[in-house]
């Protein structure tokens, strides 16, 4: 079939203007315009500034949310929304304002407050996006991975790869929120997401409440892998990176700084990244995960980087500017980095305010997958851009 007889009608829409970095503007031009929206065509010199800026434009913007008027809604949302198929897990994503309502913290992260109330099991099902679990209040909620129930305790950090069959259970009486993170956006965008459903009920024995999971005793080792170890699925094997570990790591780092060694990120700011045990890597394909801790009085110099973020305060406070936005944040807050935005910190916690009496950030970021593209440039203390 010719293009004259396409039924679609093209959406391309041109308009001659007259700019230096533009052709003339004649009635020859004109009509090769018509002729490039007839055949769905657009030229390159008619949108370079916009397709290929000198550097990042974001579209998602630097937004907080306040995590007190979070848990609110959250906990109106248990009373109205079930947590059956339909509900599925009682998510409720943050959207940010740059967006255009999507529920997408930034165009590659989501980002959600999940609730579950006591006694109830969120059912399993299974889908392509990478996922984690995040932790910022209580305990009782156990994850179900693969047949293999995992406890969420405050602190915890609980990745999910891509496909794995997974449930939830709240074996208390009381209910329990946390935050999920998936790349959402990217698989959505790239038209690569497929999701399954699983089984409305888990088994008696997946309600077990072990003190550690089987990924735990398998992987949970510092430095050993399991010869038992079969072929290697994309993702980190270990499914609980817990508190206590952490936040002994962070710990370690500023007692060591203490010390005269140089083992911290910046004077003040120790920093560790979740990783896979048995390869190194991120522990997820797409999204990384990292915490962040700095002593009273702290301050980082600003960073930036193509790609974006999503922090939580897990403990303390303190003052973050992101761009030309700054806002005094504490427990359980969250807030966006968008690419190429700079961003800083600067710690006002005390023992009155952090069990630690630090300021502790929980971040998570699209880095691997800007890594994997050669697209990680940054920017260096004289203003240039390296990789």
């Amino acid at each position: 079939m010719s293009s004259s007889q396409n039924a679609v009608e093209s959406p391309v829409r041109l308009r001659a203007a007259t700019a230096a970095d533009q052709p003339l503007v004649t009635p020859a031009l004109e009509q090769l315009y018509r002729g490039f929206e007839r055949e769905s065509l657009v030229p390159l010199w008619t949108e370079i500034g916009d397709l290929m800026p000198v550097q990042p434009r974001p579209r998602a913007v630097p937004h907080l949310w306040r995590w007190e008027a979070l848990r609110v809604l959250a906990v109106q949302a248990g009373d109205l929304v079930p947590v059956g198929r339909g509900g599925e897990r009682r998510a409720i994503a943050l959207a940010n304002p740059g967006l255009g309502g999507r529920p997408f913290a930034t165009p590659t992260l989501w980002a959600a407050i999940q609730y579950l109330m006591p006694g109830e099991d969120a059912p399993e099902h299974r889908h392509t996006q990478h996922a984690f679990r995040f932790v910022i209040e209580g305990e009782g909620v156990w994850t179900v991975v693969g047949g293999d129930p995992v406890a969420m305790r405050r602190g915890d950090f609980l990745p999910q790869a891509s496909w794995n069959w997974h449930a939830h259970h709240n074996a208390t009486a009381q209910p329990m929120a946390w935050i999920d993170g998936l790349d959402i956006p990217f698989q959505y965008a790239m038209d690569a997401t497929f999701f399954d459903y699983g089984r409305d009920q888990i088994s008696d024995a997946e309600r077990a409440m072990p003190h550690r999971s089987r990924s735990e005793m398998l992987w949970g080792h510092p430095g050993l892998r399991p010869l038992s170890a079969g072929p290697l699925t994309p993702g980190s094997p270990l499914l609980a990176y817990r508190w206590e570990h952490t936040d002994r790591a962070l710990a370690d780092q500023l007692e060591l700084e203490a010390e005269g060694f140089n083992a911290t990120a910046e004077f003040g700011h120790a920093a560790v990244r979740f990783t896979d045990p048995a390869t190194g890597a991120d522990v997820l394909p797409t999204i990384r995960a990292e915490m962040h801790r700095l002593v009273r009085g702290a301050e980082t110099a600003p960073a930036q980087a193509p790609g974006s973020s999503v922090f939580q305060v897990f403990d303390g406070s303190g003052v973050v500017t992101v761009a030309q936005k700054s806002w005094t944040v504490g427990r359980g807050d969250l807030f966006v980095v968008p690419s190429w935005q700079p961003v800083s910190f600067r710690s006002e916690a005390g023992s009155s305010d952090s069990d630690s009496g630090a300021f502790d950030l929980f971040r998570f970021s699209d880095a691997p997958v800007f890594e994997s593209l050669k697209l990680d440039h940054h920017l260096t203390r004289d203003g240039s851009t390296i990789r």
